[in-house]
């Protein structure tokens, strides 16, 4: 008789993490997850067994991550605040990474950030970028993929365009708009990474859908799906993270920071590689238009 190895993922009832383990579920493997998530209802319907995600333990870590075949990472902070830090979470995940290596994990399927670079100013890229060579310097197979957007149900940045054009007369575009983005589906992400942790290569993967945007046409293509006319307008990203700023005192959230501004209009987030996902964002929004923006999506809510 076969036994079954076991698969581990981060943050199972989180975004990403939530379509991993639902695919690797619908494979017939064993699942656990690593979080600290209350959940408000069991999604898996008691297929999945949760451990603490608790980086100040080494000991439980290594417990936890027993008899684990492949380890899933989607563990992040989106920006620095007051409890959180990319800084935390760098030291965090790579105490998470050698859990699994003295655990004896087969390998680590490590979801990072298009463009990493441990010379970039932003703290996000920089970050990524350490955990990319932390984890290539062990001696345990890896597989790096690097999305530049997420979309789906659950997504932030997706949504929220969505939102405040429901919301609001006019909509603010930092700059002149023609920096590239390239999202990819989540569910794609989620095929991806269950793909490569049953390959014994070493892999790094540039995770991006098979459409580019510019921001304006990304944009023009949520407002054209949702039927509704509004005046987008080209602001001074200054003035851009100042409304994003006092947006949020109203919705008791982070809207925007500057480095995610600075990142965008810096390109970070498209590359030249071949796409990886196959899910089209603009047949995405069209089949969702119904429902995409109805509320907004708050980060902080969900870090909660």
């Amino acid at each position: 008789m076969l036994t079954r190895k076991i698969h581990a993922v981060t943050g199972a009832y989180g975004y990403s993490g939530k379509y991993i383990a639902r695919r690797l579920l619908e494979k017939g493997h064993e699942v656990i997850t690593l979080s600290n998530t209350i959940p408000q209802e069991d999604i898996f319907n008691d297929k999945v067994k949760q451990y603490p995600l608790n980086f100040n333990d080494s000991d439980e870590l290594c417990r936890n991550l027993e008899d684990v075949d492949v380890l899933y990472n989607t563990y992040w902070v989106r920006f620095n605040y007051k409890t959180f830090s990319h800084e935390q979470a760098v030291d965090n995940t790579i105490r998470l990474f050698n859990a699994g290596l003295k655990a004896g994990v087969r390998k680590i399927v490590h979801v990072s950030i298009t463009n990493p670079s441990e010379n970039s100013h932003l703290s996000y890229f920089k970050g990524k970028a350490i955990l990319e060579r932390e984890l290539k310097n062990l001696s345990i197979q890896y597989s790096i993929l690097r999305p530049a957007v997420l979309f789906g149900k659950e997504d932030i940045l997706i949504n929220n365009i969505a939102w405040m054009l429901r919301k609001f007369p006019l909509f603010g575009v930092f700059g002149d708009g023609e920096y590239k983005i390239q999202p990819i589906f989540v569910d794609d992400l989620a095929l991806l990474a269950i793909e490569n942790g049953a390959t014994d290569e070493n892999k790094t993967i540039d995770a991006i859908g098979p459409e580019t945007f510019s921001y304006n046409q990304l944009v023009e293509i949520i407002k054209s799906e949702l039927k509704i006319k509004r005046k987008i307008i080209h602001v001074n990203p200054k003035f851009g993270y100042f409304a994003g700023n006092i947006m949020g005192k109203f919705v008791n959230d982070v809207v925007i920071t500057k480095d995610e501004i600075d990142g965008l209009m810096s390109n970070l987030l498209f590359t030249n590689s071949t796409p990886a996902g196959v899910t089209k964002l603009s047949d995405w929004v069209k089949s969702h238009a119904q429902t995409l923006g109805l509320k907004y999506a708050n980060e902080l809510k969900r870090r909660k």
